[in-house]
């Protein structure tokens, strides 16, 4: 494990600032376990980024399997881990609550590695319906391809509403299409194909047999009661009250966001960041890999590493 050598991380200190003013008391324990987990790696690598990258030459070809564990862990830059992770603790914190700690720290790590496996069969499928194989050498990181399933359970969860994205509504159950497409053209580094690996890895849960699979482990992995057990805003995890939890976490979301909602942030952050990559410390904006590494000519023509 290394430590990241870097300079200031405004994307960082930004992301502890929204922490700090949500209250790490108010974040449920597996939400912010995960939080704390894709922090620590950022700021400590595993390996460098194109050692944990997952593609299908890396991971298939080469039987590198850990690949699988750690891409979803890892993130190109201190903007990347912020977008993932604010997202996270509105979903994460959202989610939990719903399902209880221990049914969602399993969707967590299903989610993470099965993922990854649905990135490797589309991308290794685009390879031989092209006939691209550069397909195959595309490496992806990042926790956004999860996410983009919380999305999914999340509107199968709390149905019904809409959803700004950039400045349209869209209903709920289509949002998380269109940010795919919105993200994909703001963004082009981003890993299209990471992204819809997660929205069908939820599909899968939602309506598929993966919810049932999920459950059943849950319950037998904590005890039957322990799906039904959620966070408390006191700082205790149980049983809670309803209409007192609906109450505290709307008032907590208010305090944390401004009175913004989720795309809503996720807008502003990707204006940020835009903007901060036209500036002074983004000088090299079209480079296909993370500022941290330093590649040869023959790596960049022979990789491209994507962010999910």
């Amino acid at each position: 494990m290394q430590r990241r050598q870097r300079g200031i991380n405004a994307g960082l200190l930004l992301l502890f600032a929204q922490l700090f003013q949500f209250g790490v008391h108010n974040i449920p324990p597996v939400t912010l376990a995960a939080l704390g987990l894709n922090i620590f790696l950022f700021l400590n690598p595993f390996k460098p980024l194109l050692e944990v990258c997952i593609s299908v030459r890396d991971g298939y070809y080469g039987r590198d399997w850990q690949r699988f564990l750690l891409s979803p862990f890892h993130h190109a830059d201190d903007w990347h881990l912020y977008f993932n992770m604010v997202s996270l603790l509105w979903k994460g914190a959202k989610l939990e609550r719903k399902l209880g700690s221990g049914l969602f720290a399993t969707i967590i790590i299903v989610f993470s590695q099965l993922i990854g496996v649905v990135y490797v069969i589309l991308e290794y499928g685009l390879a031989e319906f092209t006939g691209d194989p550069s397909y195959k050498m595309q490496c992806a990181v990042g926790f956004s391809g999860v996410l983009f399933a919380l999305k999914v359970l999340n509107n199968y969860y709390h149905p019904g509403g809409s959803s700004n994205v950039f400045g349209i509504l869209i209903p709920n159950k289509y949002a998380c299409w269109a940010e795919l497409v919105a993200i994909h053209l703001l963004s082009p580094g981003t890993s299209f194909v990471g992204h819809l690996s997660g929205i069908l890895v939820g599909l899968l849960y939602t309506q598929g047999p993966l919810k049932k699979i999920l459950i059943s482990t849950a319950s037998f992995s904590n005890g039957p009661s322990s799906t039904q057990r959620n966070f408390s805003y006191s700082g205790y995890s149980g049983y809670a009250d309803d209409s007192y939890q609906q109450h505290s976490s709307s008032r907590s979301y208010d305090l944390y966001t401004g009175g913004f909602d989720e795309d809503e942030q996720l807008q502003q952050a990707i204006r940020e960041s835009l903007h901060e990559r036209d500036g002074h410390r983004r000088p090299q904006q079209n480079a296909p890999w993370s500022s941290a590494e330093q590649l040869s000519v023959e790596e960049i023509r022979r990789r491209r590493l994507n962010r999910f």
